[in-house]
């Protein structure tokens, strides 16, 4: 309900999952971004929730009975408001605890290869939260006492003692993040180099590397970096300036991979996700796959569907149909034009 361009919208969808198609902004990314706010409370799109209501409205509201469960989240001016099962989770995290995965592969996933490390941040944190309660733990305490160090750095006049009490927490909970990203690019490095030869059918070894911005002390690192930060006015030292480095055939990805192959790289990293997700969640995640066929060639393309777990439900948008007939994957989901912001059964 009221949710970007809808202002009701029900879908009856199997298991396998569906196939939206439809021209640019009739709305079929929205339908793939309430899904994702209704499993996991995040937007790939907007990081403000008030920006996806309707024009004109209040607030949203989505619901669904994924994996046999009635699940409702409502957004408003005065927040979050929870049900699962008929009860009402106490927060957001005991909302989440048993909830579903997901994961979202879009065009912009390029930017995961080519992006600023803030891209490759979110890609590990949207893994961790989603598998670890420690992690959505200290990911949200980290997160509130960086902005508070940053305002009273932005203030100018010397407030040493407060400073050094968030830098406490910051070491403590940016502690717990540095080692769980840590573990989460192990693990993620096997996976993501096995995906990128079944995609690429080539044997491009493909490396994965965290980088921590703070050494292998962080507290020292916090020390040491204490009259920069009050020039800059600003935290450039902790987990919020990591990075995750990817490399084929032992060269940066971003300066020698062609596009193509970036393009598989890409690819890869999602699928390495939903393996992980699967593995450590003891569930599929939901695919949410938003128009990225037409930018791959038959070969790769087919490659990805044949990688995807097949027991795994898969949302997909597209705004063509042709290269339909090339992926007898997808022929037992059902499919739905998106036009005015209504949705019909069939294609056009």
């Amino acid at each position: 309900m009221n949710f970007r361009c809808f202002e009701s919208l029900a879908l009856d969808v199997p298991p396998a999952g569906t196939i939206l198609i439809g021209a640019n902004a009739a709305g079929k990314t929205s339908v793939l971004e309430a899904l994702c706010v209704l499993i996991r409370l995040h937007s790939p799109r907007s990081q403000r929730m008030a920006t996806l209501a309707r024009i004109g409205s209040d607030g949203f509201g989505v619901a669904g009975d994924p994996w046999g469960s009635d699940r409702q989240v409502r957004h408003d001016r005065n927040g979050w408001t929870l049900k699962t099962h008929d009860h009402d989770p106490a927060n957001r995290n005991t909302y989440l605890e048993d909830g579903g995965l997901v994961v979202w592969m879009g065009n912009d996933d390029l930017d995961l290869i080519r992006g600023p490390g803030e891209t490759r941040r979110r890609y590990l944190d949207f893994i961790g939260t989603q598998i670890d309660p420690h992690y959505r733990h200290s990911w949200s305490r980290y997160r509130r006492a960086l902005r508070a160090k940053n305002l009273l750095l932005k203030a100018g006049s010397p407030r040493h003692a407060e400073i050094l009490a968030y830098e406490e927490i910051l070491i403590e909970h940016g502690t717990v993040l540095i080692n769980a990203r840590t573990r989460l690019v192990d693990d993620l490095a096997p996976l993501a180099a096995t995906a990128q030869r079944a995609i690429s059918h080539q044997d491009e070894p493909l490396t994965l590397q965290y980088l921590r911005a703070s050494g292998p002390d962080f507290r020292e690192s916090l020390i040491l970096a204490r009259d920069r930060e009050a020039r800059l006015r600003q935290a450039v030292v902790g987990p919020h300036r990591d990075d995750l480095t990817l490399r084929i055939h032992g060269k940066p990805a971003t300066d020698f991979a062609s596009e193509g192959q970036q393009r598989t790289l890409a690819i890869s990293l999602k699928l390495a996700q939903g393996k992980l997700l699967e593995s450590r969640g003891g569930k599929p995640p939901i695919y949410l796959i938003d128009d990225i066929f037409g930018e791959l060639d038959p070969a790769r393309r087919n490659a990805l569907m044949r990688n995807l777990p097949p027991l795994a439900q898969k949302w997909i948008t597209t705004t063509h149909i042709d290269w339909l007939q090339e992926t007898p994957e997808l022929d037992g989901i059902n499919r739905f034009t998106v036009r005015g912001g209504k949705c019909s059964p069939g294609f056009p």
